[in-house]
């Protein structure tokens, strides 16, 4: 291959590159919270999904549309177990992203498109794994595992995933030790659909507050109740504080975050029973598990 069949091969493969990123740009902005400086994309018109870790707890937010223009936002909802949020502007017509759930194998080559300040910012890559359905730390659905190999800028979460075609397959979020993962086309288009119309995902609730402590013995961990939502359907069951909980239906309860994996949307309604340890003496209770109060 000579010198100048090469230069003009890499050329348009820049080109290609490029025009990637190019067709997914006009949807992509910036969001901006008081202490925070992250991305989203255009789900709907006048309807932005962003990564919910990467707000403020604040309702002080606004976006920066392509080309620089700033416009309030209003959050809708928001869902900290599948880190999704929902936000409605009323400003400018971005075109929105149309997602494809459709699967990619490792190896394949990605984008991850976000904003600064109106200007796209991306990071090119490829995936690393991939993997069924899961659960998140915080009792998230899901709905397949994405992990890709690629250096994201703090300020690119919330921004869009693309295939080598274009083609949007989800939300790049930081996931434990700053791993990028991808929130699928699947989830978000459930997830925020719920948000559109509730503004909020129904989730179960305890009322308990718990802490893992050491059995006596060779018992292994059970999980103390260290506080009790007067209100909440753990003081309803007759749950105490100081009570350890040993078992969760009949899986052993030895982790905060196997309980929180286990109030999903599904859960409200349901009845557990518990498996209580109370001054060393057995105890059984049946709780009906309500959903979460609004904080």
């Amino acid at each position: 291959m000579s010198k100048s069949t090469s230069a003009i091969s890499l050329q348009q493969l820049s080109d290609a590159l490029a025009h990637v990123v190019d067709r997914a740009a006009p949807s992509v902005v910036a969001v901006h919270s008081t202490r925070s400086r992250s991305s989203g994309f255009v789900w709907r018109p006048g309807l932005i999904v962003t990564a919910d870790e990467a707000l403020d707890d604040e309702d002080d937010i606004a976006v920066v549309l392509p080309g620089g223009e700033t416009a309030a936002a209003k959050l809708v909802g928001r869902d900290p177990t599948t880190d999704v949020a929902l936000l409605r502007v009323d400003c400018g017509h971005p075109p929105p992203v149309t997602l494809n759930s459709a699967s990619l194998p490792a190896g394949a080559l990605v984008w991850a498109v976000g904003s600064v300040q109106g200007a796209p910012i991306t990071a090119f890559g490829t995936v690393s794994l991939v993997g069924g359905p899961w659960r998140s730390f915080r009792g998230g659905d899901i709905d397949a595992r994405i992990e890709l190999d690629l250096s994201l800028r703090r300020a690119g979460e919330g921004g869009v995933a693309l295939d080598a075609t274009g083609g949007a397959f989800g939300m790049v979020v930081f996931g434990p030790r700053r791993r990028v993962l991808v929130i699928p086309a699947a989830t978000l288009e459930r997830v925020a659909a719920a948000l559109e119309t509730h503004g909020r995902i129904a989730r179960g609730y305890v009322g308990l507050g718990l802490q893992p402590v050491k059995l006596d013995g060779d018992s292994g961990v059970g999980l103390m109740v260290v506080s009790v939502d007067p209100k909440g359907p753990g003081a309803a069951a007759g749950v105490r504080q100081g009570d350890v909980i040993i078992q969760w239906n009949d899986q052993r309860a030895q982790d905060v975050r196997m309980i929180l994996r286990a109030l999903g949307p599904d859960s409200v309604g349901s009845t557990v029973k518990l498996a209580l340890r109370r001054g060393g003496e057995p105890v059984e209770v049946s709780l009906d598990l309500r959903e979460r109060p609004e904080s």
